[in-house]
């Protein structure tokens, strides 16, 4: 069963630390969203294979945007 990962607020992608096809440990930090000058890291929902990243470094995203998907 696949999980999404959600962005938890509105903002900037300043970095991603996964790429399509590596193994992620729940709770690992995945990447970071900059709002208002803060810097606020993203973490794996759970463990698993990241099977789809859809956003990039410098993307603008809004809250509860589909991020990326892992797959077990």
């Amino acid at each position: 069963m696949s999980k999404e990962i959600l962005a938890p607020l509105a903002g900037k992608i300043i970095q991603l630390n996964i790429e399509v096809g590596v193994a992620v440990e729940e709770d690992e930090e995945i990447l970071v969203i900059e709002a208002m000058k803060m810097e606020t890291p993203v973490f794996a929902p759970a463990s698993g294979t990241i099977e789809s990243i859809r956003v990039s470094a410098g993307d603008e995203v809004e809250e509860d945007q589909v991020l990326a998907v892992i797959g077990d």
